[in-house]
C-alpha cells in the first residue's frame, strides 16, 4: 500500500469537505444545530492526516527492517527514524526531487525505491557514489585504489538466520562499522565505476543481503532518505522489546 498515497486522498477528503462546511453549509445550520458526523470526522481529522502526510513526506518517515541484509548493524523488527531532508526536497506522492541539498556519502545507509520494482523500499549501505571505481574481490572492498580495512573481532551466530558468521569491523572512507561474513559461502567478486547520477549499495551481513551487486545501481530519484535513529526494536522471536537498541544512532 502507497500510504503516502493514502494520507494524500484522506488530507484532500477531508479538507475539501471541511473547506465546504465553512464557506457554505455551516451558514445554512440553524443556531443550535449541529454539523453531520461526516462533517464533524472531517474537522477532527483533517489535522492530523494533513500534518502526517507533511512530516512524513518532507521530514521523518518511519521503516521497519524486514530482512538481516544489514545485520550486525541493524536488527530484523528495528524501526527507524528516516530522514527524508538529508538528500533533497522532494514532492510527496511522486518523490520528485525539487532541491538538491546534500548527496548521499559513503557509509550513509540510505532508504530507496527498488531498481527492479520501485513500488518496494530497500535498506543499504552506501558503498560507491558517482565516478567511485569500486572493487570486492574475496570479500575484501576497495575503493578507487585504496583498501577498505577490516578486523577480525569474533566468530558469532547471525541472529536472523542462525548461520555461523565471522563478525569484522570494516573502516569504509572514514566510517566505522561492523559486517557478517560466511566463509562457507563463495565471494562475489566484481569491478565497476560508479556511473553519473548513481549509486552502489551493499548490506553489512555480505554473504547474506540481495544488494547492487545482483540487481545493479541505484539511480538519484529513488532515493527516499537517510537513516538516523532506531526509535523502537521488536524481538519477534521472543516477542519483546530490545530496550538496548531504542535510541541508537545510526552510522
Amino acid at each position: 500500500m502507497n500510504f503516502a498515497l493514502l494520507l494524500f486522498v484522506l488530507s484532500l477528503l477531508s479538507g475539501s469537505i471541511y473547506a465546504l462546511d465553512l464557506i457554505f453549509w455551516e451558514r445554512k445550520r440553524a443556531p443550535n444545530q449541529e454539523p453531520c458526523r461526516a462533517i464533524e470526522y472531517a474537522r477532527s481529522f483533517f489535522p492530523v492526516f494533513i500534518t502526517v502526510l507533511l512530516l512524513r513526506s518532507f521530514l521523518i518517515e518511519p521503516f521497519r527492517i524486514p530482512s538481516g541484509s544489514l545485520e550486525p548493524t541493524l536488527l530484523v523488527g528495528d524501526f527507524l527514524a528516516v530522514n527524508k531532508f538529508a538528500y533533497g526536497f522532494r514532492l510527496p506522492i511522486w518523490e520528485k526531487k525539487v532541491i538538491s541539498i546534500n548527496n548521499p556519502k559513503t557509509g550513509d545507509i540510505a532508504v530507496f525505491r527498488w531498481p527492479p520494482n520501485p513500488s518496494y523500499d530497500y535498506i543499504k549501505r552506501v558503498i560507491g557514489v558517482p565516478g567511485d571505481h569500486v572493487v570486492y574481490h574475496n570479500k575484501l572492498l576497495t575503493i578507487n585504489g585504496i583498501p577498505m580495512t577490516q578486523t577480525f573481532v569474533e566468530y558469532t551466530t547471525d541472529p536472523s538466520s542462525g548461520n555461523a558468521v565471522s563478525l569484522y569491523r570494516e573502516r569504509l572512507n572514514g566510517v566505522d562499522h561492523a559486517i557478517f561474513k560466511r566463509s562457507s559461502v563463495p565471494a562475489t567478486n566484481f569491478d565497476v565505476t560508479v556511473p553519473k547520477g548513481q549509486y552502489f549499495m551493499m548490506g553489512d551481513n555480505r554473504d547474506d543481503s540481495a544488494d547492487s551487486r545482483f540487481w545493479g545501481f541505484v539511480p538519484d530519484d529513488h532515493l527516499r532518505g537517510k537513516a538516523m535513529l532506531t526509535w523502537m526494536s521488536w524481538d519477534s522471536a521472543t516477542d519483546k522489546i530490545r530496550w538496548n537498541r531504542l535510541g541508537r544512532f545510526i552510522h
